[in-house]
């Protein structure tokens, strides 16, 4: 990587560093420039050391550059929009010393703690950096908390087009048991900020099955989401894992195995009477907003991850990068192999979807068929409401769903 600062007419430096050509990156000289401009409470570090954010980009494939702390620092909470400009022209100058791309320059605003702190004055990426495809999905994820109508309609002028905010319940006393820092009042309030930034997909995830949990508590919750224009919900069962808080002090009041599937019957029913069709196992939609992102997943295709223990599948081939942040940032992780997308994971993920398993896909992909014993078994989970089978598509209902795990072992 090569380091560059460069004087500002106005005072302070800007600091530049390249990434170097390499075989995993052999593009990456064609690729954008990030120019990361530093606010209220942003941790500064030496050019020498490294800037973590800057860094960051770098580690995943793109030059940076940082403006000088000190002017942001001095602006506080106002875009120190003339030392931009002056910063944005060098680097175009220096465009083509640096095989960098012009037109190709993306801004992004940094407050305390790294966070991404945008807004339109903060943020301007051409949408050719990226170069998605037309009708793709991009999603952001984010905490009801952590959002403002400026930062959302920041996000929406990058080209951000889905929004997902992670509302759990909407009961304060709920949410305190899960430690979350968020309201009821602060999801109400990240909804509406959304619809008025123009997002049109919005997403919200919750959770069911939990302490002292009632069938009221859901209702209060999709009351919540549909009022808020949710396009999109995800609905997950409680999973207690062994080292989290719960596993090592289970809280009091948790719903029994028999009393979660309840629950979890009644919200798909619930559900998808209001409106949101059950087209996955957690994964609830109108008409057109299914997760473009999700189906990718369930339906063995490609996709890549880049940061820190960030999982892939490309080529039919599973691999992850190790959850080290700073061997990631000193571009020395290494992506480790897990495995291929084979038969048994295509039959597993498939089934989690409500449309199911082509056994005519199954056979053209891996060459694999059911049993007789197999199928005798999926004609009595037909018998029990637990499946649908019109001898080419197996799909499970809700209450196959829930027993899932029982009716795999048995086909795979």
């Amino acid at each position: 990587m090569q380091l560059k600062q460069l004087e500002l007419a106005g005072g302070g430096t800007l600091t530049v560093y390249l990434r170097d050509c390499c075989e995993r990156m052999p593009n990456v000289l064609d690729r954008p420039l990030v120019l990361v401009v530093p606010g209220g409470g942003y941790t500064h570090v030496s050019a020498r050391e490294g800037d973590p954010v800057a860094l960051q980009f770098a580690a995943a494939g793109y030059h940076t550059a940082v403006l000088d702390y000190a002017i942001c620092e001095k602006a506080k909470d106002y875009m120190p929009l003339r030392q931009l400009a002056e910063a944005i022209g060098l680097v175009r100058q220096h465009a083509a010393q640096w095989h960098i791309l012009p037109e190709k320059i993306a801004v992004c605003g940094f407050s305390a703690g790294g966070h991404l702190a945008l807004s339109g004055a903060v943020l301007d990426i051409p949408g050719e950096a990226a170069q998605p495809r037309p009708g793709a999905e991009i999603t952001l994820e984010a905490n009801p908390e952590t959002v403002t109508e400026e930062t959302l309609r920041g996000f929406r002028a990058a080209g951000v087009n889905r929004v997902s905010f992670g509302v759990q319940s909407a009961r304060d006393s709920q949410l305190k048991t899960l430690g979350r820092p968020h309201t009821a009042k602060q999801a109400r309030a990240a909804f509406a900020a959304a619809q008025r930034a123009g997002f049109t997909n919005i997403s919200g995830d919750i959770m069911l099955a939990l302490p002292h949990y009632t069938q009221a508590e859901f209702d209060e919750t999709l009351e919540l989401i549909e009022n808020g224009g949710a396009t999109h919900v995800s609905a997950y069962l409680l999973k207690i894992e062994p080292d989290s808080a719960f596993g090592r002090k289970p809280p009091e009041g948790l719903p029994t195995s028999d009393e979660a599937a309840d629950f979890y019957l009644y919200a798909v029913e619930q559900l998808e009477h209001h409106g949101y069709q059950q087209y996955e196992i957690s994964n609830f939609a109108r008409p057109g907003y299914e997760g473009k992102h999700n189906l990718i997943y369930w339906d063995c295709g490609d996709y890549l991850g880049i940061g820190p223990a960030a999982h892939s599948c490309m080529g039919g081939k599973r691999f992850y990068y190790p959850a080290d942040t700073e061997a990631f940032l000193r571009d020395e992780a290494a992506p480790v192999m897990d495995g291929g997308c084979g038969a048994e994971d295509y039959l597993i993920l498939q089934l989690r979807l409500r449309k199911g398993l082509s056994l005519d896909e199954y056979k053209k992909r891996y060459g694999r068929e059911f049993s007789t014993a197999q199928l005798a078994f999926v004609q009595n989970c037909v018998k029990s409401g637990y499946a649908n089978f019109d001898g080419h598509t197996l799909a499970l209902t809700p209450a196959g769903l829930i027993v899932q795990n029982s009716i795999l072992a048995e086909l795979l």
